[in-house]
């Protein structure tokens, strides 16, 4: 700083000499201007920088990344919130949805364009799309260009507006609240706030004049008045400012068309800001532009991630942190930990080099390795001018990290039971009306479809009884999904037979439908569980004959029910002699009931095997006469499936495999009956030949009960196994199976971890235990993007939302696992802390929650030892 000083004492007298020499005003103009230029901070200097077109094929400037259609909308669950054009400002992706859309505030459901051509033009820095509305034979060009710092969006039309879409199609991009929340905007200079909460003006028009949602579903409950609700802008202009105050959101927007600025949560709470211009009626050719200047800060460069466990670390264990650069930055040559004493002051204990690991994606790592500082405290990291919050290195750190997930997150799962905690009730006795049978020929909003028969003895919508018991809530929503809930019942089994975790913190009680979070019951909670989720399988076994993919609401305005899940349904079942909402007070005339979705199959009837023959065993102690029902329904399943042709749920098998050999292996486990050991040796030894990562839980969760040749003839694919895994290391500086798709990958990440807990507790000399470690870290806080934990309440940083069913009040439930982090192509992965209705990466679901206390329950053993 002395030196600075000097130098602009020395520019002064230099320019003060030259003015008195010269004695003009315009040599002092001239040197008071270059020195304000010097002085005056980087990232408020304005200066342009175009954006280009790169070689993945998206437009780039320092700061600001456009995306044309890198993501497209799937059709599967319609409108994610992840497609179009998008905007990731200075490392926050703000805006999507940038599309030919046909209305002012597009929910989820409603009719989105399949892109039916891209081209990129690298050359010329052109990317054009071809968007189609099948429904309307309605096509659209969007050509996307930079321009004066931004990108010139034009429409192009090579025939007239279809008559049923004026008024209605109009080009839209959507900007993310959280990114906007207490900020401002401009609209031809007339100012305005961004509301905190949703309050526009709204109009109700008839339904005649909507275009319908998907498959004529409809979101809104309009109680049979034929109507619907249409927002009204919150301003309107030929040139919008987003966020003028704040350089890093301020976007500029102008057109020659006019715009407008809607609040798309009067109708969704999902829903984002839009700016929107409707499509001319009757014309060709290029029909709208706009300039789009998302401002770039000059030389920005993203503030470095120290990802870690926010758990803490073992003082015997390996502890790597992992940290993420910017690709425009230069990595330092060390980092540091420091120690807090009781005193609150802090100790540097270790400085050392980092360790330089490469590029994933559109970042560069390094790491900084401190295993060799073993003493019980309380530490942070230092990288530069970064600093982390406090984390624990102690032999207990990993000890309680289930319990919010066992205390809290499952008891509010519980279905067709009151829950309460102290003053809080989560939800009263949902779903007694359950179930009518799904009717034929059905394809269900939420994945769920029936074919041409039932499959049961029950006709379309007629009342199945004896199903409004157990079961758990599948994820933010309110469906059972039977699939799901056996994976956390072989989860539970496998944690109590094996760690016996019994510990006691709620009050469960099935006669009165009553559910007492954190007031203990004399019963382990894991046992009672286990129960609650046996009794719907069983129910379903015995009232209809077989395990039915799911039981779910037949309603879309029903589906994205938030809150109180006795409130989705009138909890009265349906009687078609009343009219809806019409009821005695035993029964109504709303078609409000779940329905069941009851179509075979194969897989779904073995993967319910393995449950109900795995749950009788700890069952047996517990609940005998439900013990001895989940025998006898899964041996009958057993011997009916080898006399039926195999029917076959692709979406099941796509995603799960073979299901008949965990069937086979938990039968022999639990009756010791020869012959499922055998089919389970035959289905296995070509399964590893095939694909040694699918099967190896099952071969090494078996290799108890087979005689020693087993274990040796495993030996080989668990080499393979290794072999895969240390592919990991190589391909992300995590060292762990991040997911590409589109669900982030925590579930997959913590059954890896738990299949590498039984590798090496058989194969110690090949799998070591940094390979569960690994798992369990990213899981807590070491992995991209930030490094929060997954596990809600769990660590010193966790996340505080989550798309349960409180996320409209931007909460959490504790001890659930999100999914992660979501890869946005070519090469954004992202977990948004601040906007909780992304489900693909901020859904908790119950199997990975049960997955999550059978791996904590694993690495606590093998701490223990």
């Amino acid at each position: 700083m002395k030196n600075n000083k000097k130098c602009r004492e020395h520019l002064f007298q230099g320019i003060y000499n030259r003015w008195q020499t010269k004695n003009t005003w315009s040599e002092l103009v001239f040197g008071v201007f270059f020195i304000i230029m010097l002085l005056v901070p980087a990232a408020s200097v304005t200066f342009g920088q175009d954006l280009k077109l790169n070689d993945l094929e998206y437009f780039e400037k320092q700061g600001v990344n456009v995306f044309v259609f890198s993501n497209q909308y799937n059709g599967f669950f319609f409108d994610e919130k992840t497609a179009g054009i998008e905007i990731i400002h200075h490392g926050v992706r703000t805006a999507t949805g940038g599309a030919v859309r046909l209305q002012n505030t597009p929910e989820q459901w409603d009719l989105i364009p399949a892109m039916v051509d891209r081209k990129v033009d690298k050359n010329n820095n052109i990317i054009e799309v071809t968007l189609r509305y099948h429904d309307y034979d309605f096509d659209s060009r969007l050509v996307v260009t930079p321009k004066d710092e931004g990108v010139l969006i034009s429409v192009y039309l090579d025939k007239p507006l279809p008559v049923a879409l004026e008024g209605h199609a109009g080009f839209n991009i959507e900007f993310l609240p959280a990114s906007y929340f207490e900020k401002t905007y401009l609209a031809d200079g007339k100012p305005g706030v961004f509301p905190l909460y949703p309050f526009s003006t709204t109009s109700v028009k008839p339904v005649a004049e909507k275009i319908p949602q998907f498959a004529n579903h409809t979101t809104f409950d309009d109680r049979g008045r034929g109507e619907f609700i249409d927002p009204k802008p919150l301003a309107s202009g030929k040139t919008l400012v987003l966020a003028p105050e704040d350089p890093e959101r301020n976007v500029k927007i102008e057109s020659e068309t006019e715009m407008m600025l809607f609040d798309g949560r009067n109708l969704a709470q999902n829903g984002w800001f839009i700016v929107r211009s409707l499509l001319p009626a009757g014309k060709t050719g290029n029909v709208l532009q706009w300039v789009v200047k998302p401002n770039a800060i000059p030389n920005w460069v993203r503030t470095p991630v120290i990802s870690y466990s926010q758990a803490g670390y073992h003082p015997e264990k390996e502890k790597i942190a992992v940290i993420e650069l910017d690709k425009n930055d230069t990595p330092l040559k060390a980092a540091s930990l420091y120690k807090v004493t009781s005193e609150g002051e802090t100790i540097e204990i270790l400085t050392a080099k980092v360790t330089p690991w490469g590029n994933y994606l559109r970042y560069n790592y390094v790491k900084f390795d401190f295993t060799s500082v073993k003493e019980a405290g309380l530490y942070f990291l230092k990288y530069g001018h970064q600093k982390t919050n406090t984390f624990a290195i102690d032999t207990d750190v990993y000890k309680s990290i289930w319990h919010p997930t066992m205390d809290v997150w499952f008891p509010v799962q519980m279905d067709h039971m009151a829950v309460n905690e102290a003053y809080r009730i989560w939800h009263g006795v949902p779903y007694l009306d359950d179930a009518l049978q799904a009717p034929v020929d059905h394809q269900h909003f939420d994945g769920y479809k029936m074919g041409p028969t039932t499959d049961t003895k029950y006709k379309p919508l007629e009342r199945i009884p004896g199903l409004a018991v157990g079961g758990w809530f599948d994820a933010g929503d309110f469906d059972i999904q039977t699939g799901s809930h056996n994976n956390v019942i072989l989860s539970f089994v496998e944690a109590w037979e094996r760690f016996r975790m019994d510990r006691d913190q709620t009050f469960i009680d099935q006669d009165t439908r009553y559910v007492d979070i954190h007031r203990p019951d004399g019963k382990a909670d894991i046992l009672q569980q286990i129960e609650h989720g046996t009794l719907n399988v069983v129910a379903q076994c015995k009232n209809i004959g077989h395990p039915v993919r799911g039981i779910v609401v037949p309603n879309l305005h029903q589906y994205h029910h938030l809150g109180d899940a006795s409130t989705e349904t009138d909890n009265l079942p349906y009687n078609p002699d009343f009219k809806p909402y019409e009821s005695d007070g035993k029964s109504s005339g709303t078609p409000d009931d779940r329905w069941a979705f009851t179509n075979r199959s194969s897989f779904l009837d073995y993967q319910t095997i393995a449950a109900l023959a795995a749950a009788s065993r700890p069952l047996q102690h517990h609940n005998k006469p439900l013990a001895d029902d989940c025998l006898a329904q899964a041996k009958r399943l057993w011997d009916e499936q080898k006399t039926m042709p195999v029917k076959e749920d692709t979406i099941f098998a796509r995603f799960m495999g073979n299901a008949e050999m965990p069937a086979a292996l938990q039968l022999f486990i639990t009756t010791k009956e020869e012959q499922y050991a055998r089919r389970f040796r035959e289905l296995l030894w070509p399964a590893l030949e095939r694909s040694p990562e699918r099967s190896m839980t099952l071969a090494l969760q078996a290799c108890p009960y087979m005689n020693e040749g087993f274990k040796e003839k495993l030996r080989d694919y668990v080499i393979k196994y290794k072999e895969l895994n240390d592919k990991f290391s190589k391909e992300n500086p995590f060292g762990v199976p991040i997911s590409t798709g589109g669900w982030a990958g925590n579930t997959q990440i913590i059954y890896w971890a738990i299949t590498n807990y039984y590798a090496h507790r058989l194969f110690p000399d090949i799998i070591s235990s940094e390979y569960v470690f690994r798992g369990i870290n990213y899981v807590l806080g070491c992995h991209p993007y930030s490094n929060l934990s997954f596990v809600l309440g769990v660590g010193t940083k966790t996340k505080k939302i989550a798309y349960g069913n409180n996320r409209a009040d931007f909460s959490f439930i504790a001890g659930g696992i999100v999914p992660g982090l979501l890869l946005l192509k070519p090469d954004f992965l992202e977990n948004k802390d601040d906007w909780p209705f992304l489900w693909g990466e901020n859904e908790c679901v119950i199997n990975t929650g049960a997955a999550w206390v059978l791996l904590s329950g694993a690495v606590n053993e093998m701490l223990n030892e």
